[in-house]
């Protein structure tokens, strides 16, 4: 194998796949039945034959900027990783091409990413996230059966257009599985689909579910407020016991710096896949614990993007606990990995454990991506 220095980047390619579900699935936070799910792939191939691997966000705006990439060295990922952050300012984000640059960095030197960003441990605690709207009954018994697959944390969706059904549901949750499972919220106020013209709560209106959820022992409360309102996360925090945690569609690094500076979170949820990539996000999260706050990447795009997640949140951040999108059987595995050789999986005690394979350790199923392909 060719010497660290001796790699230059040679091509990018960029493909887009699409997986028709039926029956469709019904996100809590879109107002429209989902009839697939889409997945963009990156690919950063070298001159020596060595390929990485990144998903996430669609790669809108990338066109054209290939040149400021071919030709450099793949290990100057703070170079390239700055090439992207004027990108995202004049177009879009582009960070899966983060997640590929790392993926080829371990390739190259022949180390798993979560051995690169410091290697405090290969694993980290799934927390099963759901992603539907269930009665209270079924939304009890979908907890159990949580419960029964070793997960010990599960967050549960607001978004019933009543808050106090919101509540009934996470009632039902409690008195079924009481304290054996840590529950978290996302109220779904801190953005909207662009069709959804809801106004997000106000103060008040977060500061009395806040209430409910401490009478329930909600371990965090996420996004209750609009993604700007810092001065209302703030007094939300100092109002409630129940830490209040943001970040999770925030398009700037320096955002995110702002959330953790003026006291406004007590977690910091973005993914690495939409901001920042893992080389900015890992600025982030040390920012993050050295102010004693909880740093763990939201992550609901698919198996690759999960699992650049978890790299960063075990080998830098320590996380507590990392979301794992699952909620069988609107989405399962299958569905969310359809681009994988093979699924991310938790294992019997809900941990995700990273191998020591170079790179992110996953491959794609070629098949499924030609079957896939669109565009």
């Amino acid at each position: 194998m060719a010497g660290p220095g001796a790699h230059r980047i040679a091509s990018i390619a960029i493909t887009h796949h699409r997986l028709n579900l039926d029956p469709p699935f019904n996100a809590s936070w879109d107002t429209k039945p989902r009839t697939h799910f889409d997945a963009t792939v990156v690919r950063v191939a070298t001159d020596t034959g060595l390929v990485g691997v990144g998903s996430g966000d669609r790669m809108l705006g990338f066109e054209g900027h290939e040149q400021l990439f071919v030709g450099q060295d793949p290990l100057a990922l703070e170079r390239h990783y700055r090439i992207l952050s004027n990108i995202d300012f004049h177009y879009g984000r582009c960070w899966p091409l983060d997640l590929a640059l790392w993926d080829l960095a371990g390739k190259i030197l022949n180390a798993p990413c979560w051995k690169l960003l410091g290697g405090r441990t290969n694993r980290v605690r799934a927390y099963a996230s759901s992603g539907t709207l269930r009665d209270p009954a079924a939304q009890g018994e979908a907890a159990e059966r949580y419960l029964a697959q070793g997960f010990a944390a599960l967050k549960l969706r607001f978004h019933r257009g009543d808050w106090r059904d919101d509540v009934r549901a996470l009632e039902s949750v409690r008195a079924r599985v009481g304290d054996r499972l840590e529950l978290m919220v996302d109220c779904n106020q801190g953005w909207r689909m662009s069709w959804d013209s809801e106004s997000p709560w106000s103060f008040k209106d977060a500061l009395v579910v806040a209430r409910e959820l401490e009478r329930l022992k909600v371990y965090w409360m996420e996004e209750p407020l609009h993604r700007a309102d810092h001065a209302g996360m703030r007094s939300l925090r100092q109002a409630t016991d129940v830490r209040i945690a943001a970040g999770e569609m925030t398009r700037q690094i320096h955002e995110l710096r702002d959330l953790i500076t003026t006291d406004a979170v007590d977690v910091v949820q973005p993914d690495a896949a939409l901001v920042g990539g893992i080389t900015g996000l890992r600025r982030v999260a040390i920012l993050a614990e050295e102010h004693h706050l909880i740093f763990t990447p939201h992550t609901w795009t698919n198996g690759m993007g999960v699992t650049a997640n978890a790299h960063l949140a075990a080998g830098l951040a320590n996380a507590p606990f990392l979301e794992f999108p699952f909620d069988p059987p609107e989405w399962s595995l299958e569905r969310r990995d359809f681009i994988m050789s093979e699924p991310l999986r938790a294992d019997s005690s809900g941990w995700i454990t990273l191998s020591d394979a170079p790179g992110m350790g996953y491959t794609v199923d070629e098949a499924r991506l030609k079957a896939t392909r669109v565009g």
